[in-house]
């Protein structure tokens, strides 16, 4: 098979690592890739919101599955525009079609879709410009820490957490006037949760589902969850206290009425569903939606994957997904990001990246780099992620920092505490 997968992170380069060891594949494009990506693929400068250029490029690499990385094509509708076009239409697309996009395109659509399917969330209202004294009132309803939520997909920026009533009411209106543009039109303020958060995984055909490695992601830049909200900072799989009576809950409460829920809404959903989710009082309740993998979560679950993961897709392409194998790896899997200086505020690129060829007991997934003659450099804020096996969580982390420590480029950061909380 010919594949084609769109993006450039630390997520996709995961998942082209992961689909370069497939029997089944001949060659793999990555559109656009990054350095590392160009190692397990060919690289190709498409912008991948750009679907007519994405057409050409299937046609003319003999193209016979796309696969979706980020969110936002496929909230775009590229599944449909594959769907609707003579010519690709028989191509298929690992990735929802717009419908079910929305799940994570419209954090409104989502919250009444869990309200309908009885799947457990925290209680919210959304609120316009048109009733924006009616929000207000409903933040004084609440407790404080607040929670107000920019309806669109706001680069992973449109979720505020505040402690003072006056501050989200300020905030409120703010982000209602355009703060996050029209992502903000709409926003979600929803009830506190108090708890621990994990992510859990599952590919679909629209009618059967596999459950991956779980996960759970640190967000903030600072050491004990501190600072501002990154793109993330590290991960850990398996969590611990995701346990077999915990996860059964997941499936009974939160994954099953997913899938019978888009199945009621006639929604044609091939491909991801990552539910972000919140432990409270030993129970799950969601938090959000994601339609594609997680970053940097993906760098811990993919390589937990045992079976081909291109068999997967083969499956899920042909909804016989039930048929298919999933194999997973007892081991533990830890990411640690490496960061560019300044992260996540203003940052500087094109620094020269050292000693990764010198890393022997991690797997570099690149993130945010690019290729310069015989140099690799910095691209991005999130620069590198560095995964490891081991027989237990301490033991993955020590191998990740161990190769955390010998790359080299100017401005490096991480934390040093990645699993502080499971310990």
């Amino acid at each position: 098979m010919n594949i084609l997968l769109l993006g450039s992170g630390g997520r996709e380069h995961a998942l082209a690592w992961k689909i370069n060891q497939s029997d089944k594949i001949n060659k793999l494009y990555i559109a656009p890739g990054n350095a590392g990506t160009s190692e397990v693929g060919e690289n190709i400068n498409i912008n991948i919101l750009d679907f007519e250029a994405i057409k050409t490029c299937v046609i003319e690499k003999n193209i016979d599955m796309l696969i979706v990385g980020p969110e936002q094509p496929l909230v775009d509708g590229i599944g449909d525009y594959f769907l609707e076009d003579s010519i690709l239409q028989k191509i298929p697309v690992i990735g929802p079609v717009k419908a079910g996009a929305i799940l994570e395109g419209s954090k409104d659509f989502a919250k009444d879709f869990m309200m309908k399917y009885n799947i457990p969330t925290a209680k919210y209202k959304s609120f316009t410009n048109s009733n924006l004294e009616e929000g207000k009132k409903f933040l004084e309803s609440l407790s404080a820490p607040y929670v107000l939520k920019a309806d669109g997909l706001a680069a992973g920026k449109g979720v505020l957490i505040l402690d003072d009533l006056d501050e989200a009411k300020k905030a409120l209106k703010e982000m209602l006037a355009g703060q996050f543009g029209d992502a903000s039109a709409t926003v979600v303020i929803e009830e506190f949760l108090d708890g621990i958060e994990l992510s859990v995984f599952v590919i679909t055909d629209g009618k059967s589902y596999k459950i991956l490695p779980e996960a759970k992601d640190y967000k903030r830049i600072g050491e004990e969850d501190a600072g501002l909200n990154t793109g993330g900072m590290g991960a850990v799989s398996p969590v611990p206290f995701a346990n077999k009576e915990f996860m059964q809950k997941v499936e009974e409460q939160i994954i099953k009425p997913t899938i019978n829920g888009l199945i009621s809404e006639k929604i044609k959903y091939k491909g991801f569903i990552f539910f972000g989710l919140i432990k409270v009082n030993e129970e799950p309740i969601v938090i959000e939606y994601n339609v594609r993998m997680g970053d940097p979560e993906t760098e811990v679950v993919i390589p937990r994957i045992k079976s081909d993961i291109v068999d997967l897709f083969v499956h899920t392409a042909q909804e016989t997904l039930e048929e298919a194998t999933l194999e997973i790896c007892n081991e533990y899997c830890t990411t640690v990001m490496l960061v560019s200086g300044g992260y996540p505020g203003s940052h500087e690129k094109g620094k020269k990246i050292e000693k990764i060829e010198e890393i022997k007991n991690s797997i570099l997934f690149h993130a945010g780099t690019k290729q310069s003659g015989e140099n690799v450099l910095t691209n991005g804020g999130r620069v590198i992620a560095v995964s490891s096996y081991g027989e237990n969580m301490n033991d993955a982390l020590e191998k990740s920092y161990k190769s955390a420590e010998q790359i080299e480029f100017t401005g490096k950061n991480y934390r040093k505490d990645i699993g502080f909380d499971l310990k």
